[in-house]
């Protein structure tokens, strides 16, 4: 719920938000977890695949739900029970060893990562200074990503001591603690708030002359869907890569320390995260985001080339740089887009296309190890997936303004 304006703390709602969203980032570990549940429990590359797929499709499907919820019930609430379901979620894991139990329970994880999300994002973007929005939505988003760069190694030294099951339980565990105790501080300010000082947010409907559209219009306009489609072309390949990138080194450069990689690649999502961001606010968000697609697609086309741990380090920060500053670059745009007041709703429908990228990317990656031992079809795929989303975003444009036609003057008869 809103709160009085003399009593916000936009740096407190930020720190909170951006504690959140260091949680979120659990799932960017996923192969290393993958990589144990095929030599220790002798999964296949497609069972170890399913629950991260369940996962970000049940992230798509609850950002919707947290999205109109915040929007409603403010974000405290909603990032509470976040924290419930994806704690709880993981602790779950613990308790099976079948590949559809272990995918039921880390989708209920994957549940409370998209409350999380369409609930931290919109209500910093409420209140940060419209000016920097770019930089602090890269900055909150940022958290997600930096995330793979404690949990893999932490991850990595539990399931060597511990073991798969006891690893799960003790990372739900921390997760739950975290994330209930930072939800507490997530309040947006009352209505019409500024940042002292602050110019006229750029992305807001007064500043841009567009009216803030909700969910129902926002899907009747063509914009919503290039946005989504190119969205989803960009995420396939960055969470195929993600997904999969330890199997990768050992595959490619007979490399057993790929979990590196999983934090090297976290630290460059988060600077992609930030940089995207903070670049957008001068050079505009669609010239930067076309650069994104263009450079990541020929990263794609090059990635099989890769087969040593310098090569694969490169390929890895490029990945995670590229995909990183998309994230931000699309959240946004919709803010710009579609305005502040229904972002919620908007930027958890958006999301939806990340889910759907998330069941199409690793199973992609997955079935190409599982028949030819390579990725290099995985690679070609995503790489004409990302040089669509190169072509389609010269098509996207602002909604346009619907402006009330001028009364006719009255004809007096004489």
């Amino acid at each position: 719920m809103p709160q009085k304006t003399d009593n916000f703390r936009p740096w407190l709602v930020l720190a909170a938000a951006t504690g959140i969203n260091l949680m979120l980032g659990i799932q960017y570990s996923w192969s290393v977890i993958k990589k144990a549940l095929v030599t220790d429990w002798h999964w296949t590359h497609v069972e170890a695949s399913l629950p991260y797929t369940f996962y970000t499709a049940m992230f798509a499907l609850s950002s919707v739900a947290g999205g109109n919820l915040q929007d409603k019930y403010g974000p405290r609430l909603v990032a509470s029970v976040a924290g419930l379901l994806l704690g709880g979620g993981l602790m779950a894991c613990s308790l099976f060893t079948d590949p559809l139990a272990v995918m039921i329970s880390y989708g209920a994880a994957g549940a409370g990562s998209g409350l999380s999300l369409a609930t931290t994002v919109p209500t910093c973007m409420k209140c940060c200074p419209p000016g920097k929005r770019g930089l602090i939505t890269g900055i909150v988003m940022g958290g997600a990503g930096i995330a793979p760069a404690y949990f893999s190694p932490l991850a990595t030294w539990l399931l060597g001591r511990c073991g798969i099951s006891t690893t799960f339980f003790l990372l739900g565990a921390g997760i739950f603690t975290v994330i209930i105790i930072m939800a507490q501080f997530l309040n947006i300010p009352a209505a019409g708030y500024r940042t002292a000082g602050a110019p006229a947010a750029s992305g807001d409907a007064a500043s841009t002359g567009r009216p803030d559209i909700c969910w129902r219009e926002m899907l009747k306009l063509p914009v919503f869907y290039k946005l989504w489609l190119a969205y989803f072309f960009m995420s396939s390949g960055g969470l195929m890569i993600i997904g999969h990138i330890a199997t990768i080194a050992t595959a490619q450069a007979n490399w057993e320390n790929g979990f590196y990689l999983v934090m090297l690649l976290a630290v460059f999502n988060t600077g992609g995260r930030i940089t995207g961001g903070h670049l957008s606010d001068k050079f505009g968000r669609l010239p930067t985001l076309r650069a994104v697609f263009l450079v990541v697609a020929a990263n794609l086309l090059l990635f099989a080339t890769y087969t040593t741990p310098l090569l694969l380090s490169a390929g890895a920060a490029l990945t995670g740089l590229c995909y990183g500053a998309g994230a931000s670059l699309i959240a946004l745009i919709t803010a710009e887009y579609f305005g502040l007041k229904h972002l919620g709703a908007n930027y958890g429908i958006i999301l939806t296309s990340w889910g759907a990228a998330g069941v199409l990317g690793p199973i992609l990656g997955g079935r190409a190890a599982d028949l030819t031992g390579q990725y290099v079809a995985a690679y070609l795929v995503s790489a004409a997936l990302l040089f669509l989303a190169f072509l389609l975003a010269f098509t996207i444009k602002p909604p346009a303004v619907k402006t009330k036609a001028p009364l006719k003057a009255e004809h007096k008869s004489i």
